[in-house]
């Protein structure tokens, strides 16, 4: 994998959200560059993710895009692809990505599965500074769970990088912007961003719906390139 940027910030703070339950890494890190106005500044590159391009306001949409809220400092990678199969490597390339921009810290935020009617919120945190913070916030420290994915790999890491996770129980497979929006809460309160999560509510069945649509299709684009495939062997 390659990291190709245009801009190289110094020390800032990594935010990534990866599509997995409930979407939830998406959903926040696509509502997070729209409200901080951050500006695309690269991509992450490989071979072995599926060429599928999609096109959205007349210009092409990366599956692994890097972008910057430069008046913060905070880079997020915004992901709109399954990268299922290529966890460890994602995670080695943001090691090398955190590194290359003396990052702060990195954060990870995720969905996992839940059985509460409303989003409880977690986290996890291997910096001691973070850890009183975190406390006088409206989130549990996780104790006991599975997470899983990219981020799963990015803990496993331990002391290579400083690490916080933010977490939020879901009950759905589809994409779930109320639990999105609680993580939002959460994380705008850690790193002081001030972020109104009432129009993500509001607006949360077309964001969903826009969202779902939006993978599906990329879904059904690697399918049919999947049986193409098959087909022309066979």
């Amino acid at each position: 994998m390659e990291i190709r940027l245009k801009t190289k910030p110094v020390n800032p703070i990594i935010i990534e959200g990866f599509p997995g339950i409930g979407l939830i890494g998406t959903i926040t890190t696509e509502y997070l560059i729209k409200h901080l106005k951050a500006k695309s500044i690269g991509y992450i590159w490989s071979d072995k993710i599926s060429p599928v391009a999609a096109v959205h306001d007349s210009k092409i949409v990366q599956p692994l895009e890097v972008f910057w809220d430069k008046k913060r400092n905070i880079v997020i990678l915004h992901a709109m692809t399954d990268v299922k199969g290529l966890e460890w490597q994602i995670s080695e390339t943001l090691e090398q990505l955190y590194k290359m921009l003396k990052a702060k810290e990195i954060i990870s935020l995720e969905g996992i599965m839940g059985e509460s009617p409303k989003p409880v919120p977690y986290y996890y945190t291997n910096l001691t500074s973070s850890i009183k913070k975190l406390k006088k916030l409206e989130a549990t420290e996780l104790k006991e769970g599975i997470i899983m994915g990219v981020t799963a790999a990015i803990l496993l890491k331990g002391k290579t990088m400083k690490t916080t996770g933010i977490f939020v129980e879901t009950q759905s497979k589809l994409p779930d912007s109320r639990s999105a929006a609680k993580i939002i809460e959460i994380l705008s309160a850690y790193l002081n961003l001030k972020i109104d999560v009432k129009p993500l509510i509001k607006a949360a069945a077309d964001f969903e719906n826009h969202l779902k649509g939006y993978m599906d299709k990329v879904k059904t684009a690697k399918q049919q390139k999947d049986k193409k495939s098959v087909d022309y062997m066979g």
